[in-house]
């Protein structure tokens, strides 16, 4: 029988990658670049690939019989349990010293993503969630995260990380839900995402995430009272064009917008 693993666990591997990223955080880096799809520059460090390794190699000791799907080197193994792993979320914002990346360590059970943590070794923070809920802490401090209800859409800050991939059909709609919203901001990455399921921002869209962009935060949205889909509203864990809001309603006003033909 497969075993599965609690909050602890997900602790000691943020532990893990802290251990690689922060001391190569504010450094001089090489940068690499990979290829991306729509992107002409797709950077990737050192901290990346070191934290990525230090992790796999910490859940294949303790769970041989799970899958792993990380950015950096794929897919191994399959079943039902499978890690899903960003060493650096927002490699961007890391090697500019801006701390709004994070690492990015999720598990999914036949496909659904069941539990996940966001650590964000240099503000000392984590966010999370467990069988029990979503939860953050910082400085030995633990809280519930839940999200807030503004009511309308005229009362919700929206966030996306980068206005520069949209294109198209996708454009017009995400043009159509700025002019709706009262306030919108960039470049947050995973952080706003979890500023989210803390309750000071209400909506967030991403035209183009790959799972391991995603997996890990979507039972910290839900289980702290939020709502991930597609922009055509089916479960996110494989990634794609993805809305996330702090409520149901927003939810639905939100992707009326975003797919109302012109």
């Amino acid at each position: 029988m497969q075993k599965v693993p609690d909050a602890t666990f997900l602790h000691r591997l943020a532990d893990i990658a802290d251990a690689q990223t922060m001391p190569r955080y504010r450094t001089e880096l090489a940068v690499d670049t990979k290829f991306k799809e729509g992107y002409s520059f797709d950077p990737v460090t050192e901290a990346d690939r070191e934290a990525e390794i230090a992790l796999r190699a910490a859940i294949e000791a303790e769970f041989p019989d799970h899958a792993i799907l990380g950015e950096e080197f794929g897919l191994r193994g399959s079943g039902p349990y499978r890690w899903v792993l960003d060493p650096v979320d927002g490699t961007r914002p890391f090697i500019c010293g801006l701390p709004v990346w994070g690492t990015l360590i999720g598990l999914s059970v036949n496909g659904r993503a069941e539990m996940g943590m966001m650590s964000q070794p240099f503000t000392g923070e984590r966010f999370w969630a467990d069988t029990d809920g979503a939860w953050y802490e910082r400085a030995g401090k633990r809280q519930r995260l839940v999200t807030r209800n503004v009511g309308t859409l005229s009362q919700a800050i929206l966030h996306t990380s980068s206005p520069e991939h949209y294109h198209g059909d996708i454009k017009q709609g995400f043009d159509r839900l700025v002019s709706a919203v009262r306030m919108i901001r960039y470049g947050g990455e995973c952080y706003a995402m979890a500023m989210l399921a803390a309750g000071y921002i209400d909506l967030a869209v991403e035209p183009s995430l790959q799972p391991y962009d995603i997996v890990a935060l979507i039972p910290i949205i839900e289980k702290a009272g939020g709502v991930v889909t597609r922009l055509d509203g089916e479960r996110a864990e494989e990634g794609g064009p993805v809305l996330v809001s702090a409520t149901p309603t927003l939810h639905f006003q939100a992707l009326h917008l975003l797919n109302r033909c012109a």
